[in-house]
Formats: C-alpha cells, structure tokens, sequence
C-alpha cells in the first residue's frame, strides 16, 4: 500500500450538491405533450380506434337536431295538421340515435381507460427505476417525499387529464367539426355569426395559457413540498418528541399547508375565469343568433325547424368550446406534473450500469486498487485528494479518522454509490465504471451503521441478501452467525414482524438483521460502517462475534468509529483532511507518533 503524496484543504465530506433533480421547465406544452407521449407510447396504442368511435358517438348527438327539424317541418307543422306519426318515427330515431351514441361513448371511455392506465404504469416504472439508478449523491439533493410525489401525485394529474380530458378532447373536437359543417349547410351566415362570437374566445384563451402555466406549475411544486414535510415529520417522530420541537414542526407543516392552499386557490381563480369566459361566449353567441335567426326565418330564408335545428347545433358547438376552458386547465395541471416526471427521467444516471455491455466477474477473493482517486462534490472542494491504496484479497482492513476526513466517502466510491472525480477504483484489475451491477452487487455488499429493514418479517428481511434462499439455508444461516439463541428470544423467531423501518426492533436488533442478510448474500468484499456504534454492551458482544463470522475467509474494509475494530485488522488506513496519511498494522501505528498515535491516546482515555 502507498500513501497519497499531495496534501487537501476540505475538511467537510459533506459538500453540499448542485446536481439537483431537473424539472424540465424549459419545455413548452407542445414539447412535453411529445415527450410525455414518447414515454407511455401505450397512450397512443390504437388511437385512431378511439377517434373513430368518438366520431360515432358525435354522429349520434347531431342526429337529434336534424331529427328536431324534421319533426318540426313536416311533423308538427306539416300541411293538413300535425303528422303524429311522423313525430312519433322521428322520437324513435332520435331514441336509437342517443342508445347509438352512449354504446359509442361508452367504448371510448373504456379505450382511454385503458390506455391510460397502461401508459402511466410504464411511466411510473421508468421514473421509478431511473430514481434508483440516480447516485445517492443526486438522491439527497431532494426530500424522499419530494420525490415519491413526482411518481404518485404527479403521475395522477396526468391520469385525470387522459382519462377524462382526454375523452372530452376526442368527442369535443369530433363535435366542432361536425356541428360547423352541419351550422354551414344550414345556414352560412349563421354559421359566420358564430365564428365572429369565437375570435374573441380564443383570443382570451391564449392570454390565460401562460398564466395558468405558472399557476399550476407552482402547485405541483407545492404538492412534493407538502407531501416532504410531512413525510419527514412523521419518519422523524421519535426525534421531534425527544427534543420538544412539535411547535416548529407543526409550524413548517402549517407554512407548507398554506403555500399548497394559496398556490391551488391561485390557479383555481385563474381556471374560473377561463370557465366564465365560456360560459359567456356560450349565452352570448346563443343570444345572437336567436335574433339573427329570427330575422331570417320572418324573410322566409329558414324555416322554423331549420332556426330550431341550428339552435341544437350551436349548443352542440359552444359546449365543448366551453369544456375547452376546463380541458386546459386540465391540461396545464397535466402538463406540470408531466415536467416534473419527465425531470426526473431526464436527470443524468451518473452513476450508471454498464448493462449488458458490462463486464461480469468470477466469484472469488478479491483485490482493491485505488488508483489517484480525487472526489468533489458539485461546486465544493475535494474531500479525496490523490489516493492510492492496494487491499489484499481476505484481508481485514480499518479505515479511521476524524468526522469529515473522508473516510465514509471513500466506503462508497469502493461500493460504487458515487463514482470518483478523478482517478479509477479497481476490483481485481477492472474498472468499477465497467463491471454491470447485477455482478457488482454480489461481489461487493455494504452494511450501513443504520441498516434499513422494510415493513415485513425477518425472515423476508434477511432474504433480501438472496431472493431464491430457501427457509432452511436463512436458519442455517443465523446459527453459523451465532444468532439462534437471541432468534429463541424472540416470540415468532424468524416469523417476527420489524414494523415499518424495523422499529420494533432495538438499533442493535435491527443491525444484528442487516448482518446475517449480509452473510446470506455470501459477497467477495464486505463494506462495514462501524456496526457496534450506538449499542448496549451485551448487543455489542453479539455483533462483534457475528461480525466474525460475517468476514472470515473474506476481504472486509471496516469505517472505524471505535478504534478496537482498527486494533484487530490486518491493516489500518488513516485519514485525514481528504488524504491518506498512515497505512499500516496498529502496533506500527500505535507507537508512530502520527495522526493515529492521538487519535488511538484520545480514544483510549475515554475508555477508562
């Protein structure tokens, strides 16, 4: 092993991180309609069916005008008196034509259904698994529930809009069409008169496009803020009731209850204005071609029917020119969350699988080489600066120094959480960058100081280390740890729920779990962060033998909190301020009158 030659100036592993999620807020609608449907490509899958079904199902609701005039002229003011049957044939055509149009309108709401909910389920998988690819690094820069907001919450708005507007859009836009050709056949000038009453809808329109853009933009900002603070409050719970700090919580969960409530009641303000306007065009435009109409019908050049018929018609074409309003305002709200997912998406994986073209390692002992490693974080100084170290395969290996030296970050360049700024990290002669993860990750496990247990039982919490082992090989595996007397103490042994995040269990409980799910994932090279911090002796006595077990006959890197880990390796690694300043056994060291020299003085005398 050889030390780094030049010296640092970060004293602060720490840094804080500038690679933040993106929100994709530089796209316009149009591009992040593209992008989204891009994504769910099962959104557009059998599109033009739907379309001609929601053609069908307009079809059916212009019948009924034409059936209305028809009715009218040659029914109930046909020469020689009313014509009941005709009426009555006309009744039973309409009658067929509204079952006609539900049959029609039904399948397509099936259709959008479907589509829908099949391509936001490949968006939230994308999104969810491209989380996961994210280094811890770009993870931290944004609150957990910030997060699970972009692929729940989020992805819901997008649902509304393709379930419900989506099926207003279809019908709406086959109902304009149809009615303004039949509006032109009847009357042109009528027609006209309708299209003028329009001008200024539109007009109105585009000026509410930016502004509600906005305006919803900031509430599904506001909605992952609420939902982090809440999140972070009730995970948090233990510790806001130990240092009496329930005023301050409920104060920032109230700030972010009120920002939520004043961004909604902004865009909903906004969205009623729209909504109004429509419903002005819809009763002025109505208005004005009653009177144009009933001009035309007293110069005999429509008949009453016709007038009747076109009166249908402009309220078959103002009401979804009214739903518009409501469909873009659905739409903005869609279109936020969809930035935001599409954010998500679109942050860069660096740290990233190789995939396929990775290479896949033989299983056996293992050797690490760092080769000149530098790390920084984004905008921050270096916490790693030119290290170089060889660790011996089987061999045991503590890692010490002070809070923030950097000893922690160099546990996750070695398990590939975060890649190095510069230089390489080597498994056996082979780049990290260039192993794919499935072969990385059964060659290298880290056991955190914290180890995280999901809501479920033991035993399903120690298989997470190998999905296929059977029940048998996880007992197997507790005894040859030495665990099977403190598994006797508990009342369903491996049957035992944790509870959610293992708090059921002691800290030490629950690090005794992450232990043996380590062992059962049998890895070449074990990364330890001090797993006896924080424990009752008695507890500590158990992890130590079953860390024993843990790392015999396998190479192990330990982050030394408690200086006996380092007094029992084969190897001490000294850090200090982001570069290596001692390597070699503690009894070299012990008497070097180096860094580990006071530290091993100051760590001694408070053991007494």
């Amino acid at each position: 092993m050889s030390t780094a030659t030049r010296t640092t100036a970060p004293d602060d592993e720490r840094g804080a991180a500038s690679s933040e999620i993106g929100g994709s807020h530089d796209l316009s609608t149009w591009e992040t309609l593209k992008r989204g449907f891009a994504l769910s490509p099962e959104l557009l899958k059998g599109l033009w069916v739907t379309v001609l079904l929601a053609l069908f199902a307009t079809i059916g609701k212009v019948l009924i005008p034409f059936v209305v005039q028809q009715a009218t002229d040659h029914g109930i003011l046909a020469e020689g008196g009313p014509d009941v049957g005709f009426v009555v044939t006309a009744v039973l055509i309409a009658g067929g034509a509204i079952i006609f149009t539900s049959i029609a309108q039904y399948a397509v709401n099936i259709r959008l259904f479907r589509a829908a909910e099949s391509g936001l389920a490949t968006l939230r998988l994308k999104a969810f698994r491209h989380i996961h690819d994210l280094s811890v690094l770009t993870q931290s820069t944004e609150r957990r529930g910030a997060l699970v907001a972009r692929v729940t919450n989020d992805v819901d708005t997008i649902s509304m809009f393709v379930q419900f507007g989506g099926i207003m859009l279809l019908v709406s836009t086959a109902q304009v069409l149809v009615a303004t050709i039949l509006m032109a056949v009847y009357s042109p000038i009528l027609a006209g008169v309708v299209y003028l009453c329009v001008v200024p809808l539109v007009v109105l329109i585009t000026k509410f496009q930016p502004m509600l853009a906005r305006a919803y933009g900031a509430v599904r900002v506001r909605v992952g803020d609420l939902l982090g603070a809440v999140s972070e409050s009730i995970v948090g719970a233990v510790t806001i009731r130990a240092y009496g700090v329930e005023d301050r919580t409920q104060g920032r969960i109230d700030a972010a209850i009120e920002n939520h409530r004043v961004a909604a009641i902004r865009a909903q303000i906004r969205s009623v204005m729209a909504f109004v306007s429509g419903q002005a065009f819809g009763g002025i435009t109505t208005a004005i071609v009653l009177v144009v109409g009933t001009v035309l019908a007293t110069d005999g050049r429509m008949t009453l029917g016709q007038l009747l018929a076109f009166l249908f018609l402009v309220n078959l074409f103002t009401q979804p020119v009214q739903q518009a309003t409501e469909i873009f305002n659905e739409l903005q709200n869609a279109v936020a969350g969809w930035r935001r997912v599409i954010g998500v998406i679109d942050t860069p994986a660096d740290v990233s699988d190789p995939g396929e073209g990775g290479l896949r390692l033989p299983r056996g002992p293992i050797t690490v080489d760092f080769e000149g490693v530098s790390f920084a974080y984004p905008g921050g100084d270096r916490v790693l600066q030119d290290v170089d170290l060889t660790f011996d395969p089987q061999s045991r290996i503590a890692i010490v120094g002070e809070t923030g030296s950097g000893k922690t970050t160099l546990a996750k360049l070695l398990t590939r959480l975060m890649d190095p700024s510069e230089g390489r990290v080597l498994i056996d002669g082979v780049d990290l960058r260039d192993v794919a993860f499935d072969s990385l990750r059964r060659r290298i496990i880290m056991v955190p100081q914290e180890g995280f247990l999901f809501d479920q039982s033991l035993l399903e919490n120690i298989r997470f280390g190998r999905p296929d082992a059977a029940d048998e090989d996880i007992e197997l595996a507790m005894t040859e740890l030495g665990l099977d007397a403190w598994l006797a103490t508990l009342p369903l042994g491996l049957a035992t729920q944790v509870g959610q995040r293992g708090e059921s269990l002691s800290a030490g409980e629950r690090q005794l779990v992450a232990i043996a799910r380590a062992y059962l994932a049998d890895p070449d090279l074990l990364v330890l962060d001090e797993a006896t911090s924080a424990v009752d002796p008695a507890t500590e006595v158990r992890i130590q033998r079953a860390l024993e077990g843990l790392t015999r006959g396998r190479t192990s890197v330990a982050i030394a909190h408690r200086l006996s880990t380092a007094e029992a390796a084969d190897v001490v690694v000294v850090v200090d301020k982001g570069r290596i300043v001692e390597v070699g056994h503690h009894a070299e060291l012990v008497g070097a009158g180096g860094v580990y020299t006071r530290m091993h003085a100051s760590w001694a005398a408070q053991q007494r």
